[in-house]
């Protein structure tokens, strides 16, 4: 008699990169004969891949294992594993506060988790295996592919930059950069297969080819994307500003498939905050960098992250923030309340700011992003759009009708659409700004066009890839609300 397969499901905390590694614990779990656990089923094996970068992470994550605990004591088979930051910060600490936890693993040995499961099983003991450098490249691991039409490509993994507020190059290591045909190959792989849209993905962008001593590497990628056939759509994530060059700018303004977006983190507009985070930059040079872009491509719509609340902020250090951010006209940020992480400089640094001050600080910064964002799209009213159909972007009511997706620069427009279009996720429309909101368009007239693409035939007869080598995320990487919060910030 055949063995029913184990079921799994991965539960992931975090960033782009972090979603990214879930894509491959999938793919290696198939690949060792489990299957997705159905809707309504309860898996016989639960990973969690965990973030550190803020404590309400580990929060979490002991709240969601504290919940499995009795269904665990009630099927005695199902299997808990833990991976990702938290893991390689936490190590055998998991399995002493959360003793029904099998599996522990790290950021460099995503690879082992199927042997380590069944070792668990056979042993009737928690296995923990914490490695302290990459040994494979994530990539070359099988992944299990969810969409048809935007995926996540890494080229580095790790950082080597020492801001005193973050720990992820302590959970990650130093950069490993791959090399640019392998990068190539995986984008035209993706290409061939249906997909519009790519995103680079990185700590650090701008400084790969640091390992193999091309600083112009980053920009010549892009270009290169350029030259894949089928691929319409090019994004990146993260840089840093200390690294970011003109000829990146110069890349993005004339490659055509690479997108007019651009996540550049400020953290800090005090120039004394940003030296203490140990940013090695300062605000005149990150504005200019944000002048050169709007130069090349007056049509980018650039994004941030910002932390409130970093210790010895003062309220001119805050002013300061608030005139960057005046400047800069971001579309949409990420917004962080800074909370200590144990192993960081910052946090046994002195004059740690009072909670109300920098629940005070972080109201105003939020309401300041939300009127520029909000200015900044009412800009866009009566223009063109070309609008990327999305799956998971949220669909508004009913009585509405509308669709959602994103547009080329990264914001996130709900448009009108008729039920007999038959629209579906990978397909390409142009429809018209009617109105806009802080973070989001409306386009309630009628479809200017609708291109079916392959992406779209892919998604409508239900296909999955699993194909080794090949990373596809989630729904297209688009620009979130100012109170929204990611797991990393660079």
């Amino acid at each position: 008699m055949t063995e029913t397969p184990r079921s799994f499901k991965v539960i992931t905390y975090g960033c782009q990169m972090n979603a990214h590694d879930s894509e491959r614990i999938s793919g290696l779990l198939e690949g060792a004969g489990y299957v997705p656990v159905p809707a309504d089923a309860e898996p016989d094996v639960v990973v969690f891949n965990t973030c550190a970068v803020r404590e309400n992470a580990d929060n979490r994550l002991y709240g969601n294992l504290g919940h499995l605990r009795p269904t665990k004591l009630a099927q005695p088979g199902m299997q808990i594993a833990v991976g990702g930051c938290l893991a390689q910060k936490d190590r055998g600490d998991i399995v002493k506060k959360a003793p029904w936890v099998d599996v522990v693993f790290g950021t460099h040995n995503i690879g082992s988790l199927p042997v380590l499961l069944e070792r668990a099983r056979h042993n009737a003991a928690a296995e923990v295996e914490i490695l302290e450098s990459l040994e494979v490249f994530p990539s070359t691991l099988p992944t299990r592919r969810e969409s048809t039409y935007a995926g996540w490509v890494s080229i580095s993994v790790g950082c080597n930059n020492t801001c005193t507020f973050c720990i992820v190059p302590a959970l990650r290591g130093k950069e490993k950069d791959r090399r640019p045909g392998d990068i190539l190959a995986e984008v035209r792989a993706l290409a061939l297969e249906g997909v519009l849209e790519v995103t680079l993905l990185g700590q650090n962008v701008n400084s790969y080819g640091v390992e193999f001593g091309d600083r112009l590497a980053f920009g010549k990628l892009l270009r290169a994307c350029g030259d894949v056939e089928g691929l319409e759509r090019v994004r990146f994530t993260s840089p840093h500003p200390k690294d970011f060059t003109d000829d990146v700018i110069a890349a993005m303004a004339e490659t055509p498939n690479v997108c007019h977006s651009l996540h550049m983190p400020l953290q800090s507009g005090s120039d004394a905050v940003l030296k203490a985070m140990r940013r090695s930059y300062r605000a005149e040079r990150y504005l200019g960098i944000i002048e050169n872009v709007r130069a090349a491509m007056p049509d980018a719509a650039i994004t941030t992250d910002i932390i409130v609340g970093f210790p010895g902020e003062t309220d001119a250090d805050f002013e300061h923030t608030l005139d960057v951010v005046r400047a800069a006209r971001y579309s949409s940020a990420f917004t962080f309340q800074y909370s200590k992480r144990p192993g960081t400089p910052a946090a046994t640094m002195d004059l740690q700011v009072p909670k109300a001050v920098v629940q005070e600080r972080y109201d105003r910064l939020i309401a300041t992003l939300e009127q520029i964002s909000w200015d900044e799209n009412k800009k866009l009213v009566g223009t063109p759009v070309e609008v990327l159909v999305a799956v998971g972007e949220g669909r508004k009511d009913g009585a509405t009708g509308r669709l959602s997706g994103r547009a080329r620069d990264g914001r996130l427009v709900h448009f009108a659409a008729d039920a007999s279009a038959g629209l579906r996720p990978g397909d390409i429309v142009h429809t018209t700004i009617t109105y806009a909101a802080p973070h989001h368009l409306n386009a309630d007239g009628p479809l200017l066009s609708h291109r079916r693409t392959r992406a779209g035939d892919a998604w409508e007869a239900g296909r999955v890839t699993r194909t080794p080598g090949v990373s596809l995320g989630m729904p297209t990487i688009g620009t979130p609300p100012p109170t929204e919060t990611p797991a990393r910030s660079c």
